[in-house]
């Protein structure tokens, strides 16, 4: 039984190599910017196309060149998750010498 608890908390949940809450914020963060340039483009150029071309292929190539940048960070470093987890923390409790390397 020790052993089976030891093996989940070394090998966090991953996806494609990257753990699994730094890739679902990876695709949060990337899929509202895409949201708010595409509702910028409408407000500027109109429904009819006047505006700035938003094509969802460069959100895809942009999702998928952050995620390969996330896994080989999180190859160096495999508790990248919990690494900002802890200094999300920090900065809510307001404690700023405790943040730097």
């Amino acid at each position: 039984m020790r052993q089976q608890v030891l093996k989940a908390l070394a090998n966090p949940p991953r996806i494609f190599y990257v753990p699994y809450s730094i890739a679902v914020m990876n695709f949060v963060v990337q899929f509202l910017i895409f949201i708010i340039l595409l509702i910028i483009s409408l407000l500027v150029g109109g429904i009819t196309g006047g505006g700035i071309p938003v094509n969802p292929l460069y959100f895809l190539l942009s999702v998928i060149g952050v995620h390969l940048i996330l896994a080989g960070f999180s190859k160096k470093e495999p508790q990248l998750a919990n690494i900002i987890a802890a200094k999300i923390q920090l900065f809510k409790r307001r404690v700023q010498n405790e943040l730097r390397p």
